[in-house]
């Protein structure tokens, strides 16, 4: 029975470490999925792709499997685990009690055999007693010196003793009747009445632990419909992709939507050279940008040939040696010639056409399709940062009323600049989301067409290559140097801001900046300091200067 029970008590450490393996495996599928889990915007765009969508499935059908395998582990640890050892701990109990009764049963047989034995010496000894008075009863008759009196006192003495001996003979066969009694109902009756009892006990307990075996295999059966279902989710995800529609679906995401070259014109040297004049050696030969498709940058590649001087030799600057001019190559011209030309170029700025403007911020530049993508994806992040800020001010409210009312929390008016900021920053993003949105409505009317971006381009090329010499120089190296922009006005720091987002500055309180772009509606400015930063700032942090 004993080793039964340490059978049952194996049993339970068998299951209890199952399902430590079975919690282990889940959380290490659970980790699993959360690694390779859609995170941020970018993974977001990707699931449109069906490969990418179909993949989310598959982890989140994977992350279903690990919760029934936790299932599981709880399961087995409740019906098993927990059931088995209360039921242990009952029949050990059990067992217990069965043994008391058969000890006692024991002792009390033993304790009768004591009796007995004493009653069997008694008597032995009574008995030798008796004897041993009728033999000196005997002798005292025979003798001839013995009084009549001391021979009637022997006998009665011989007499007593015989009396007190078959006493003592009754009273051991009374005993060992008794004890001869017990000791049938304690072999007979006593003794396998809890022999059946334990034998019984010993049947229920493998009985139990029979069902404990069956409850092993069951509690897995009940879940396999579900983790069947899941499986099948992952093989339905795997048929869901479609890769004609992600190759379709690709291509109308990341096309440009700008026309392909035309062919590169033959230029014929062999009809002679026409004669260099001044304004044709202020030209040197452009060569032609590509666009290699498969390129991370679009560079210009500088020619290997040396090209002819942009100066007459008569007026070339000091700073530029003829001979390094002969020998380096474009780059190192374009550097010089910057270096040299760039401080007088304020008073020549009238002398040149605009070349290719910047990118439009409202992505006029762009094809229609690929602008309205452009906005939308513009008015997207706004919204979600213009959300993220008015979260961030509801708490500040919050906050600042939770210190009204509990002063020694702290200082409600430690709070009044960063609501001041954040409110600043939700009217910021409030007027560029309505700025976009009215793009985005424009361009959605129809309004802007593809074809203005190819005729812009056409037109402000074919004005470079048409425009005045004496300008071209300007417009040839205008890529080299930024142009300088002026300021439109002063104005003198009330307050210290600290610009910690992209596109700010930082500025202290009783600085003067210069004003570079005035507040159109949104609460910004953008200013420039005296050491050349510029950035944007609150407008409410300054004052203008007259």
């Amino acid at each position: 029975i004993l080793w039964g029970l340490d059978l049952v008590d194996r049993y339970i450490k068998f299951v209890k470490e199952r399902t430590e393996i079975e919690q282990n495996y889940a959380k290490q599928l659970r980790n699993l999925t959360k690694k390779y889990a859609k995170r941020g915007s970018k993974d977001e765009q990707d699931c449109k792709f069906s490969n990418y969508a179909s993949f989310q499935e598959i982890l989140n059908e994977l992350n279903d499997y690990a919760g029934q395998r936790e299932l599981i582990a709880e399961n087995m640890m409740t019906a098993i685990c927990v059931e088995l050892t209360k039921y242990l701990q009952d029949i050990k109990q059990e067992r217990k009690t069965h043994l008391s009764d058969a000890k006692k049963a024991q002792q009390t047989l033993e304790s009768s055999f004591k009796h007995l034995e004493s009653t069997k010496k008694r008597f032995a000894k009574e008995w030798a007693e008796a004897d041993k008075a009728t033999q000196q009863a005997e002798k005292t008759e025979n003798d001839l010196n013995a009084t009549r009196l001391d021979v009637e006192k022997a006998k009665q003495h011989a007499h007593a003793r015989t009396h007190t001996a078959e006493e003592c003979r009754n009273d051991y066969a009374a005993q060992l009747q008794k004890y001869n009694k017990e000791q049938n109902f304690f072999y007979y009756s006593e003794i396998p009445q809890i022999f059946n009892k334990l034998q019984d006990m010993d049947e229920r307990r493998i009985q139990r632990l029979a069902e404990g075996y069956c409850q092993f295999s069951d509690i897995e059966k009940k879940v396999l419909p579900i983790i069947s279902k899941c499986l099948e989710g992952i093989s339905t995800a795997g048929g869901k992709i479609d890769e004609k529609q992600d190759s379709i679906l690709f291509i109308e995401q990341h096309k440009s939507g700008f026309e392909r070259p035309g062919d590169v014109e033959f230029e014929d040297y062999t009809q002679g050279i026409k004669p260099a004049t001044s304004d044709s050696s202020l030209h040197p030969p452009k060569v032609r940008a590509k666009l290699w498709p498969f390129s991370k940058k679009h560079k210009f590649v500088p020619p290997s040939f040396s090209p002819p001087s942009p100066f007459p030799l008569g007026s070339l600057p000091r700073s530029l040696p003829l001979s390094k001019l002969q020998c380096s190559p474009l780059s190192l011209c374009l550097r010089e010639f910057n270096q040299s030309v760039k401080p007088r170029i304020s008073t020549l700025k009238m002398l040149h056409k605009p070349c290719l403007p910047p990118p439009a911020e409202d992505f006029s530049h762009l094809p229609p399709e690929q602008r309205k993508k452009k906005l939308q994806a513009k008015i997207d992040d706004i919204t979600k940062e213009l959300q993220k800020t008015q979260d961030q001010s509801d708490a500040l409210e919050k906050m600042k009323g939770v210190y009204e009312q509990n002063p020694q929390m702290g200082d409600p008016s430690s709070l009044e600049p960063q609501i001041t900021e954040t409110a600043q920053t939700i009217g910021r993003l409030r007027g560029e989301l309505a700025k976009y949105e009215t793009w985005l409505a424009e361009a959605v009317g129809g309004e802007e067409s593809s074809n203005t971006v190819n005729n812009n381009a056409q037109h402000s090329i074919s004005s470079v290559v048409t425009a005045d010499q004496s300008q071209n120089i300007y417009t040839e190296f205008d890529d080299e140097f930024d142009d300088i922009e002026s300021p439109i006005g002063q104005c003198t720091a009330l307050y210290t801001f600290e610009g910690n987002s992209e596109g700010t500055i930082s500025i202290t309180e009783g600085e003067l900046l210069s004003v570079m772009e005035e507040d159109k509606g949104d609460g910004w400015m953008r200013v420039l300091r005296a050491n050349g930063e510029e950035g944007y700032i609150p407008s409410s942090y300054v004052k203008l200067t007259p």
